[in-house]
């Protein structure tokens, strides 16, 4: 008599896809499909990637070196680029040994948890939150912890709400700014005052700073470990090439961090996928050894588009917006809109809203449910000035008719 076992792991099974992906693949299927869809989705830069980073590429898979394995934690003179680079962007000193080099943020993003994460581990998690990080610490065995944050504190947690989460299993805090999807970024004094909370506690942190280039007006950009240098032996920094020099397809991010940690996750990595595509590796060595005026470039036409877009947003009655600082998204609530009567219908939730505005207005954005917060939604303005107000004007339009 055969058992009856379920198909797929549980432990697989109840992972969710990344909604920002959906989103983004079924915007990219309708407008296939011949409908003028504009998709405020998908976290990437519109720009492509510089010339010369291309063309470092192009020569490398020319050299015979890159068309066999190269070490698991990445090419050597990548790994001593990416610390220079570190210490020249953030001032945070670390050696060539205390980076290990990834396929893309996501794959940092785990390896992180499960270097550091034992079952039943909570991990105190900002929210909202970007949709993978939750996913990354629940397939590594631990427990997210949400401490939500709202429009009123322009979505920036206190030490009072962390402290007020922590338990005797928090071994983590997971630290982000600029925040995706909210733009949030942290001053230096908020960042000190949790920096030392959690080193108080004895806590670990990781901390993203994949859009450390991405701050606007008088916000500024300051890494947790340079802020609280105390923690540098209890903090993992993750990065990467692809929001900074629009390198997404590209797939290389990197951890920093202490080298026992680092050496376990580049373990794990051994086992999991070898070395990132040398030719990936090769384009990310051009990025990071160069200059930062593409960068310079996109965050002047980022600027524009936040402003652009939070103005129009906000003259949506209903929808309030607080100013992102950084990244490139726009996180408004509509929870003001919820149960309105809008074409016939009465949409419960920002995921049932956001179905309606797909239909209606042909505009695919993301709903606040995949963040951890229904009631909102995040836009993306990393997208051409003339679809982000065509966009916006389309959704506002069918907005207005909200009764």
């Amino acid at each position: 008599m055969s058992i009856d076992r379920p198909r797929i792991s549980r432990r697989i099974a109840a992972i969710s896809e990344s909604a920002t992906l959906a989103v983004d693949a079924k915007a990219k299927a309708l407008k296939a499909a011949g409908r003028p869809v504009i998709g405020f989705g998908a976290g990437e830069p519109d720009f492509p990637t510089p010339g010369y980073i291309v063309e470092a590429a192009v020569t490398a898979a020319r050299v015979p070196r890159f068309h066999k394995y190269t070490p698991a934690g990445g090419l050597p003179e990548l790994r001593a680029a990416v610390a220079e680079k570190t210490e020249r962007d953030s001032g945070y000193r670390v050696e060539a040994s205390q980076v290990l080099i990834t396929n893309g943020g996501k794959q940092a993003v785990y390896e992180a948890f499960a270097a550091l994460l034992d079952p039943g581990d909570e991990v105190l998690v900002p929210t909202p939150y970007w949709t993978t990080y939750p996913e990354s610490i629940k397939l590594a065995g631990g427990v997210p912890v949400d401490v939500v944050a709202d429009e009123t504190t322009g979505y920036r947690v206190s030490v009072a709400q962390l402290e007020a989460a922590r338990t005797d299993r928090t071994k983590v805090l997971l630290f982000v700014s600029p925040s995706n999807p909210t733009g949030a970024v942290y001053s230096r004094d908020e960042i000190e005052a949790i920096g030392r909370w959690a080193d108080e506690h004895g806590l670990w942190v990781v901390t993203d700073e994949i859009y450390e280039h991405l701050v606007y007006g008088d916000a500024e950009f300051h890494s947790m470990p340079v802020v609280v240098p105390e923690l540098a032996d209890r903090t993992l920094v993750l990065n990467g090439v692809a929001k900074t020099y629009a390198m997404t397809g590209w797939r290389v991010g990197w951890l920093v961090g202490p080298q026992d940690v680092v050496k376990a996750a580049a373990n794990l990595q051994s086992h999991a996928t070898s070395n990132v595509a040398n030719v990936s590796q090769a384009a990310a060595l051009a990025a990071v050894t160069g200059d930062l005026s593409a960068v310079a470039e996109m965050r002047t036409a980022f600027d524009r588009r936040r402003q652009t877009m939070v103005r129009m947003l906000n003259d949506i009655p209903g929808v309030f917006c607080p100013v992102p600082e950084g990244a490139f998204y726009a996180y408004p609530s509509v929870k003001e809109l919820l149960g309105k009567e809008i074409r016939g219908k009465r949409p419960q939730s920002s995921v049932e809203l956001a179905a309606l505005i797909l239909e209606e207005a042909e505009v695919a954005l993301v709903p606040g449910e995949a963040f951890g917060t229904p009631g909102y939604f995040r836009l993306s303005y990393a997208l051409g000035d003339d679809d982000l107000v065509e966009g916006v004007s389309r959704v506002a339009k069918l907005l207005s008719e909200a009764r």
